[in-house]
């Protein structure tokens, strides 16, 4: 079992003391309600400081729900959840103009789309229309229906979760959408003591579907998370680094085990992602360790593997930490 950050070190505070105590609670809290995810409860509050969105890959039962649905507690926000079938529609998710009888006229009902945190569950059972459907969204975060465009609330992710072994009746989704996601974020199922763990709570009356129950609260807000933004954008990238940034993903588009690497867009993503851990962890500049910590979960979705490789038993996580381990890292 792996895990894609090393353990968090809080470390002085973030330029923003504030919003950094916030960012930090707000992990905390979550902790409360998830155990052993520790990783893609990360993942999540750094897609939040990047205005970014997260692909959640794991076997059911691994609390990617209870993940979502405790962030948004704990950053006091909404959230919904729409479980994509292959008969789910774009209307569905986006909303459609209803015609009212009384007025003579068409009326836009918004979709759960118009949230704060939107989980997609089994994002790949539906059709790829649909799965389109949430492109804009995702990118230019509006809603265009009839023509106009409708903004979606402020923060907005979109977390979308997919079974990594039940392919049957799935529509994978393409290189164009998966490069929307900024992290493809691996739910395993927890260890020995955190699964001991996760019973004891239940036999102690833990009910994941009462969390103030089980003593959630809000920690953070739209605030301190806006505030955490303006604080992640100070944080100093050295040209060496854009650099090493821009070598890595390079490597990729010249490996021999892959047929596809990572785009500009990925490295745009990768320089993002390190500059909130960096935060995260208390310091206003980056270094290598930043990148290579966010190398997998920010690059692991962009890049494809050729035939070939995958026969010998590949993967893109072995690629790529083979990449990190030839790249020169600056000194």
């Amino acid at each position: 079992m792996t895990t894609d950050f090393p353990a968090a070190d809080a470390g002085a505070p973030g330029p923003d003391d504030r919003s950094h105590t916030a960012l930090e609670s707000l992990r905390g809290e979550i902790g409360k309600a998830v155990v052993g995810q520790d990783a893609a409860v990360t993942g999540l509050v750094i897609a939040l400081l990047c205005r970014g969105h997260v692909l959640l890959e794991g076997v059911p039962g691994v609390a990617k729900t209870l993940l979502v649905r405790a962030l948004a507690t704990a950053l006091d926000v909404d959230t919904k959840r729409v479980q994509f079938t292959p008969d789910l529609m774009p209307s569905d998710v986006t909303g459609s103009l209803v015609y009212d009888a009384r007025t003579a006229e068409f009326s836009f009902q918004a979709g759960p789309v118009f949230t704060n945190l939107l989980l997609a569950d089994e994002i790949n059972r539906t059709p790829p229309k649909t799965q389109a459907s949430l492109l804009e969204a995702m990118e230019e975060r509006q809603v265009s229906v009839d023509g106009k465009p409708r903004p979606l609330p402020e923060p907005f992710l979109v977390a979308a979760t997919q079974n990594p072994i039940e392919y049957e009746g799935t529509y994978p989704l393409p290189e164009a959408q998966l490069d929307r996601f900024l992290l493809k974020l691996i739910l395993n199922v927890p260890g020995r003591e955190h699964e001991i763990d996760v019973l004891t709570r239940h036999a102690a009356g833990f009910d994941p579907r009462d969390l103030a129950a089980a003593g959630l609260r809000p920690v953070a807000g739209p605030g301190d998370l806006a505030a955490a933004r303006r604080a992640v954008a100070q944080v100093t990238v050295a040209p060496e680094i854009t650099g090493y940034i821009v070598d890595l993903c390079r490597a990729t588009r010249e490996s021999p085990s892959l047929a596809l690497g990572v785009s500009p867009r990925g490295a745009t993503a990768l320089l993002s992602t390190a500059r909130a851990w960096a935060w995260l962890t208390g310091r206003d500049y980056v270094t290598p360790d930043d990148v290579k910590a966010l190398a997998l979960p920010t690059l692991r979705h962009r890049v494809r593997l050729r035939p070939e490789a995958e026969m010998e038993g590949h993967t893109a996580d072995h690629v790529l930490t083979g990449l990190l381990a030839q790249v020169a890292v600056p000194r």
